[in-house]
């Protein structure tokens, strides 16, 4: 199972880095999970960090580009010293993630690179080659050594990325691509509160085949809509009337006093055929998407 290989994979790099001191070997630093789009790879981790007890310093590839040069690199070094502090006075493993790495680093086409694109590919070289001494400004000193921290990179496409990054040494790679027993393990899991049985999760998958695991966390998503909707048609004629009226509604909401209290909500219990009526509902939206495509409309005159 890939899972498994995920789990493990994950797990020995975790491990390894924390017992480096020990291993008379170069230890990479970094660990890039690649794959398909909507594939799990944050969902995945997020759970080895649960069962791991890991105390995690997550970043995004929105705060790899700044307004301020130097700005996103200076970052970096602080989240990763967060996180050696989280080890030093907490007494809890933990990791410095940044999801989607690509998003913000990868060359696509005639992209340019940016001052800060290079600033933040050099600090995490940097990092790499040199886990315990990093600096965010300050004077060095000989006595300043930080705890050295792995890193978890996710994305879809490494390739993009500036080659010596992502260089044995420096970064492990792991591809992730969940067969159809991790997909109906995973789904299951989603449905876990639910109360859905595994067998209906079989049939949930088997109905909507090739789809990327969030499609099947929207099914969860889409029956609450239909819940919630339920819900607000029954109110606007009870309880908007008691607030007094549409015009008061977002006082309500938003201005309420503390012992005020909003209408309850009781989730909806989930079904097979509710699941199934989402997903058919889901896969029209995609198949007018991609059929109509208004950018066409939109830009006539454009080469395809």
């Amino acid at each position: 199972m890939n899972h498994v290989k995920a789990v493990r994979k994950f797990v020995t790099h975790i491990v390894k880095n924390y017992i480096a001191h020990l291993l008379d070997i170069k230890i990479p630093l970094i660990l890039g999970i690649w794959g398909g789009k909507g594939q799990g790879k944050s969902f995945q981790t997020e759970l080895v960090f649960q069962a791991m007890g890991i105390e995690p310093v997550i970043m995004s590839a929105g705060e790899l580009e700044s307004e301020r040069a130097g700005e996103p690199g200076r970052l970096i070094r602080e989240r990763y010293r967060t996180a050696s502090q989280v080890v030093q006075n907490q007494g809890k493993m933990s990791c410095l993630m940044i999801n989607d790495i690509d998003a913000g680093l990868g060359r696509f086409g005639n992209t340019q690179m940016t001052v800060n694109n290079q600033i933040v590919v050099g600090t995490l070289m940097n990092l790499a080659d040199n886990p315990t001494r990093v600096s965010v400004g300050q004077d060095w000193r000989e006595s300043d050594f930080t705890n050295r921290i792995p890193i978890i990179f996710t994305g879809n496409d490494f390739s993009t990325i500036y080659a010596p990054l992502i260089r044995d040494g420096r970064m492990e790679k792991f591809y992730w691509q969940p067969n159809r027993e991790d997909i109906v393990n995973i789904v299951h899991r989603m449905y876990e509160k639910d109360g859905i049985p595994k067998d209906d999760v079989v049939r949930i998958v088997d109905e909507f085949p090739n789809q990327a695991l969030d499609f099947y966390g929207a099914l969860r998503s889409r029956t609450y809509d239909r819940s919630i909707s339920k819900v607000c048609y029954i109110l606007i004629e009870i309880w908007i009337d008691e607030i007094g009226g549409v015009q008061k509604l977002g006082d309500k909401l938003l201005r309420r006093k503390k012992n005020e209290k909003l209408p309850v909500f009781t989730p909806p219990k989930q079904t097979v055929e509710a699941l199934l009526e989402s997903g058919y509902s889901l896969l029209k939206e995609q198949q007018l998407i991609m059929e109509t495509r208004l950018s066409k409309e939109y830009m006539k005159n454009m080469d395809d």
